[in-house]
């Protein structure tokens, strides 16, 4: 029970509530990414389904089911980083394409994906081409089919010195990751959408196939209004058949009166030497004590003390963190610049807060060999551009990236009551257009545009 769940108190927490029968009908699991809080949640639910012990290596047709994520009790919806995992073992299958255990790794992956589109939260509308992704999805299950059939399963099976033999998992492989990262892109939402709710709320009160279900709602820092209201009415009356999970990274984002109604468990990032074994053990990657995110840390790992599996899994993104980190201060100081010539003009002085984040941003501009810039319509272009329309959904973590940056600046400063309204001021309008891309999915040169001028004028004034 929660054997495959690494130096998480949370999980200690959890086994012992299971077995001492005082577990929590509705729970939040909070904490960083890559954590563990995913993992663990559908370790809970194998652990509620099982016939026998709930032991890790237990063979019953309940837990052979929710190791595969196919079991009918099971339902997840919400966001998640795809992209980062489901190239992360793809690459960890492909060092080891004979080990069982790296084989299901990047079928589980997979799967957390499919998932999303599950009769029980997902409603479909087939008369609209546009909206329905059944063809996609139908060639992914197809080839997931294909895949587990030609894999090898031992190492008799494949000789990876052939070079033909390898290529063909290569190709087929690959082909599987671009048409599920298709599915993520055009059709997963980064808010959990109300309509989801509504098909889980009702597929919560159908019985269960087994002995127990599992709702899994993951971002649920990251709702639609609507979404909530009809998450809260579940939880007001919960179902005695069903677990639901939560999970966040932040607990103050999830709505009090939701909150209220939840067991939280809060996990951590480990410390290095546990990170480094979750690396070797998980994604077989042998060398991350030297070549890997252990000597390549990001520099934002560096600056928001986020975990090495993190900064592992990032390095598979089309847009990694060290690549939109310059991004992410070429815009700051930019905006800095802008609101600093605004206030000169109106005849008052610049605020010393505007000179401190530009100057925190300046190094990391230059070693980028980006041009100083005040105008908008060149940052905007130059983002765009560099970061091919921010590929990946990689623009949310563009945003908190800048968010990251002017707080780690901030810090530079002497204590100034001024430095609260300025800090105030960058968190409320890059919630503002997190909003807009999330909620509203405004195109992210719409929203880098609103942002800039509304950032210039409000900190021209402070």
């Amino acid at each position: 029970m929660f054997e495959n769940i690494i130096a998480q108190a949370a999980a200690d927490q959890l086994k012992e509530d299971v077995l001492s029968h005082r577990l929590a009908p509705s729970m939040l699991f909070f904490g960083p990414e890559a954590s563990g809080k995913s993992s663990t949640a559908i370790e809970l639910a194998r652990t509620l389904s099982c016939e026998n012990t709930a032991a890790w290596n237990c063979g019953c047709s309940a837990c052979c089911r929710h190791k595969s994520l196919v079991h009918t009790d099971l339902a997840m919806l919400g966001s998640r980083n795809f992209a980062a995992e489901i190239a992360a073992t793809r690459a960890a299958f492909l060092r080891e394409p004979a080990s069982a255990a790296g084989r299901s790794l990047f079928i589980r992956s997979l799967r957390k994906l499919m998932a999303r589109f599950s009769p029980a939260v997902w409603e479909y509308k087939p008369k609209s081409n546009k909206f329905n992704p059944l063809p996609v999805l139908q060639a992914v299950e197809e080839e997931l089919d294909e895949f587990e059939y030609l894999a090898p399963a031992s190492a008799e099976s494949v000789n990876t010195a052939v070079p033909e033999k390898r290529n063909v998992l290569e190709k087929h492989t690959d082909s599987l990751m671009k048409n599920a990262l298709k599915l993520e892109d055009e059709w997963i939402s980064d808010a959990v959408p109300v309509a989801q709710v509504r098909k889980a709320a009702y597929w919560s009160r159908l019985a269960p196939a087994g002995k127990r279900k599992t709702l899994i709602i993951e971002g649920a820092d990251r709702m639609e209004d609507e979404a909530r209201n009809s998450l809260l009415k579940l939880l007001e009356e919960p179902p005695e058949t069903i677990s639901i999970v939560l999970t966040a990274e932040r607990r103050e984002f999830v709505l009090p009166t939701i909150l209220s109604r939840l067991r939280p468990y809060r996990f951590f990032t480990r410390n290095a030497s546990r990170e480094k074994e979750i690396i070797r053990r998980v994604f077989r990657e042998n060398s991350a004590q030297e070549t890997g995110p252990d000597s390549t840390q990001s520099t934002e790992t560096k600056m928001v003390g986020q975990g090495l599996v993190k900064a592992y899994l990032d390095s598979f993104l089309p847009q990694p963190p060290e690549k939109l980190l310059p991004l992410a201060a070429f815009f700051v100081a930019a905006v800095s610049r802008s609101a600093a010539a605004l206030a000169k003009s109106r005849g008052g002085g610049i605020p010393p807060a505007l000179i401190t984040v530009g100057g925190y941003c300046a190094p990391i501009i230059e070693d980028a060999g980006f041009e100083r810039t005040t105008d908008t319509g060149e940052t905007v272009q130059t983002l765009i551009s560099q970061s091919k329309n921010f590929e990946g959904r990689s623009f949310p973590r563009f945003l908190a990236l800048t968010s990251d940056l002017v707080s780690s600046s901030l810090k530079q400063c002497s204590p100034d009551p001024n430095l609260i309204a300025f800090g105030d001021i960058w968190r409320k309008c890059l919630r503002e257009a997190q909003s807009a891309k999330v909620v509203w999915n405004q195109r992210p040169e719409l929203t880098l545009e609103s942002l800039f001028f509304r950032l210039r004028e409000e900190l021209g004034k402070v």
